[in-house]
């Protein structure tokens, strides 16, 4: 409860102000109507570019591609822009979409999910994150997860508080932008960080930039009675699965299988419906402590 104090108290001095923004944000992301480019993932097909030690490969490689082309590729590697030549072979789309969704690896529709207004799935197999509006997929893209000696639990939370740019309570060198906490007491929360292109985090969900301040307007945070008091809970989180520390990364394996990293609805259905009872519950008492302001 020390770390709510505080991080409550540094929250809601630097950020009051872009509350309403973000606020009216929310509401205009909810009554838009949802319009999504297929009505499924495409079937794209991906070869694997071996980098090797080469820098003359690496140069070519960033010259071959233009920013936007790259900025799927390394979502699609779970890297980012100043981590991806430090890899050694990238999986690269045949085939490339100006809509991220067409490479979904996740069910563009989640029937367990109808009832629940938003809702964020991270998938620990494949080292990703969906994002769903009443059982709609409408983002979803590449994270960095706990490391094999600091693994992230799995299960359901609920996110709490946010701030822009904080620090963490595990090392005061660790700048977290765009952090939003979904487990207080030991400090779990997705946020921006370097994506190497494994599971490197200390048990945090990390994000790309751009993913993190998407995500940072879209979820609900907690509601208070008070400092210590939690009145209604925010976006549910769910994490589910385990990671192939000592396998190949699976993303890899889309060179030969494009449907390698898909994840079936009936198979997240299941997971979804372990949860389904408690997110209701939750969701409810939110809608009715909302209403009474």
């Amino acid at each position: 409860m020390r770390n709510l104090i505080l991080m409550m108290g540094l929250c809601s001095i630097a950020f009051y102000s872009c509350k309403d923004t973000t606020d009216s944000r929310q509401k205009m992301s909810s009554e838009k109507k949802l319009e999504r480019k297929y009505e499924k993932a495409q079937s794209y097909t991906y070869t694997n570019w071996v980098l090797k030690s080469s820098d003359s490969v690496r140069k070519v490689f960033k010259e071959k591609f233009t920013s936007e082309q790259l900025a799927t590729i390394v979502a699609l590697n779970r890297v980012d822009k100043s981590t991806f030549t430090s890899v050694d072979t990238l999986l690269i789309p045949d085939q490339f979409d100006d809509d991220f969704l067409a490479y979904a690896p996740f069910p563009y529709t989640l029937n367990s999910a109808k009832e629940i207004s938003k809702l964020a799935i991270f998938s620990y197999p494949i080292q990703a994150y969906g994002l769903y509006e009443n059982g709609e997929l409408v983002k979803w893209g590449p994270s960095s997860m706990g490391s094999k000696e600091h693994a992230t639990p799995t299960g359901l939370y609920f996110c709490n508080w946010k701030g822009e740019e904080v620090i963490s309570t595990f090392d005061d060198e660790w700048v977290l932008r765009w952090n939003f906490n979904i487990e207080n007491e030991e400090g779990i929360g997705w946020h921006q960080y370097s994506m190497p292109g494994y599971p490197a985090s200390h048990s945090c969900l990390r994000l790309l930039e751009a993913d993190a301040k998407w995500m940072y307007d879209w979820a609900d945070e907690w509601i208070l009675a008070d400092k210590e008091t939690v009145k209604a809970k925010g976006t549910p989180v769910i994490i589910y699965g385990s990671y192939d520390f000592e396998g190949r990364k699976p993303w890899l394996d889309l060179a030969k299988n494009s449907h390698a990293n898909d994840i079936s609805a009936e198979t997240l259905n299941e997971i979804v419906k372990k949860h389904q009872t408690n997110i209701l519950k939750e969701q409810k008492n939110r809608a009715a402590v909302t209403n009474a302001k």
